[in-house]
């Protein structure tokens, strides 16, 4: 089940311009950055809210934020929805006919468990699931 809008994804160039915009605008400071070698992204994460917005920087030319900036100007790039049950919403809109980018659950930024859905399925939207990680 779909809880709420957890946090939505913004591709930038860089982070050093834009992270500053940002912390400006919300008038807040970013609370984390990190890697994610998997997604070939840099991000950063702040507060709005209950919810966040989510920086997200290439860290190579072969990441789907790479590719997304060569085809579209920075902005906005995904929203994403936190889950009861990741393994659970995946099986239920595969039912659906929902086309899945990420079939199985993989690790991801700001300490969750993540999967994609594509944009075909979603009237063009690229909508990101996540749900906390349990150790």
């Amino acid at each position: 089940m779909i809880k709420r809008i957890e946090h939505l994804g913004i591709a930038v160039k860089s982070l050093e311009e834009s992270l500053p915009v940002f912390e400006s605008l919300l008038n807040t400071a970013s609370y984390k950055k990190e890697i994610v070698e998997s997604e070939g992204v840099r991000t950063a994460f702040l507060r709005v809210g209950e919810s966040k917005i989510e920086l997200l920087e290439a860290t190579n030319s072969d990441s789907a934020i790479a590719k997304f900036l060569e085809n579209q100007r920075q902005g906005f790039h995904h929203v994403a929805f936190e889950v009861n049950d990741l393994d659970a919403e995946l099986e239920r809109l595969t039912a659906k006919d929902f086309q899945l980018i990420h079939t199985t659950p993989k690790d991801g930024a700001d300490n969750k468990r993540i999967a994609f859905l594509h944009p075909k399925s979603t009237s063009g939207l690229l909508v990101e699931l996540c749900q906390e990680k349990t150790d």
